[in-house]
Formats: C-alpha cells, structure tokens, sequence
C-alpha cells in the first residue's frame, strides 16, 4: 500500500516532519510518499494563502507519475480536499476531519489547539462543513506560527500546552486535537500536561486512510464528487520546473 500525504506549505523540513511522523504508525508493508507543493507560501495560516494551496496541492498530486492507493492532505483548517476528490477515486483523507472524527469516539467533547487566532475561523468552517462541528467544545489559538512551531519547539510546546489545559478545565473538552501538520509528534508531551487523550491529525489520517484502502472503498463518483466534466482549462495542469 503506497499513501501520498501532501504538505500544503512549501516548507521542505516541515514535510519531512510529517512524513516520519505518519511512518511512525504505518503498518508494516505502508510506504509513506511526503510530498511538498511546487509553489505557494511557506506557511498557511489564512484565507489566501489556503486557497493558493488548494491548488497547489492538487497539481503536486497530480504530477506524481506512481501509482497510490490514498492520499492525506496535511493543513488543519484548508480548502481543497473537495477538489481532490473530484479527480481522484482513490480516498482522500484531511488531517483536520481525521483527527475530529477519531476525537469524537474517545470523548464527548474535543477542542482543537492551532497557531495563530486568524486561522481559527478557518479550522471552525472545517469542522462545520464536515459535519462534526456541534461536539467541538472550542478552536483555540496557541498563539505560535507555523514556522516558530519549528523554530521554537520549546516555546511552542508551552503555549499549545497552556491552551490545551484551559480547554479541558475551562471549556470542558474531553479530547485535544493538535491543530496544525506541523505539530506532529507533539501528542505524548501535550497528553502528558493537559490528562486527556491527544489526537495527531496526521496519524489520525495514516490509520483512516489504510482503513479505507483494505476495506476497498473509494470515493463515491456520483454527484458531489463526480469527475470533472470534460470542457477546455486553460493553463491547467501547470507545467513548471521542478
């Protein structure tokens, strides 16, 4: 089994973080492909820069010439996995949805820790669109970026800990959520401080998505996530330089 999980930055180290992060809960005979987008922002934490992704993400998945059986979009709170969808039969599976949908069997409530308050919007209209929004307790911002998350460990760790025990005494959440891809590997340490289960979104979406694969189910084509129709795109799918 070979599963794609796609960065939606363009940080290289941040991908590499991710990918070892889903090896290290792959079943043996799991090849885990990280793949970084040809172009973008080097973080994602608003709305211009998700939709940029968006499109990035497709045209990375789209230019890899191997055969896969699933692919995990790694960004807690962006667009795109519809679109994916749409091209695609094998499973799709965000990090943001998996990591919520694991949560919700593990407690009554979750809350979910992110970065910076400006992306908070983003991950609630997630959650909302995916259906599993009314048992989230709250969306809570540790203040850090993505890119201190990598550049200050220590620090970031602290402040994804601080909010993730206000969450469970203040706004009564049975399960943390960490909310970025570029948190993983942080759920022992943060289980550890805050007394709850801890839900990584990207190991979330490894199990899911080989769950799906050895069940054999794909993504539906009928209706919503139908093959595109045949009509004339101009400029698309990009052709740059690696």
């Amino acid at each position: 089994m070979r599963i794609l999980i796609v960065n939606v930055n363009t940080t290289e180290s941040m991908t590499q973080t991710i990918a070892e992060q889903a090896r290290s809960v792959a079943s043996p005979g799991t090849e885990i492909i990280g793949l970084t987008p040809r172009f973008g922002a080097e973080s994602v934490e608003g709305n211009f820069e998700s939709y940029l992704a968006a499109i990035a993400v497709m045209d990375r998945v789209l230019s890899y010439d191997q055969p896969y059986d699933a692919v995990i979009q790694a960004g807690y709170g962006e667009h795109g996995r519809e679109g994916l969808q749409e091209l695609l039969e094998v499973p799709v599976v965000d990090i943001t949805e998996a990591a919520a949908s694991l949560a919700m069997l593990l407690g009554h409530t979750y809350s979910v820790v992110t970065t910076l308050d400006r992306a908070v919007p983003l991950i609630e209209d997630r959650l909302k669109l995916a259906g599993v929004f009314e048992r989230c307790a709250s969306v809570r911002a540790s203040g850090m970026s993505v890119l201190e998350l990598e550049e200050k460990p220590d620090r970031a760790l602290e402040a994804i800990a601080e909010q993730a025990v206000e969450a469970v005494t203040q706004d009564k959440a049975e399960v943390i959520c960490l909310g970025c891809g570029g948190m993983a590997g942080l759920d022992q340490m943060i289980r550890e401080r805050a007394g709850v289960p801890v839900v990584d979104g990207v190991t979330a979406a490894v199990a899911l998505a080989e769950s799906l694969v050895r069940l054999g189910l794909k993504t539906s084509k009928v209706r919503t996530y139908a093959t595109p129709r045949p009509k004339k795109v101009v400029g698309w799918p990009f052709r740059l330089q690696d």
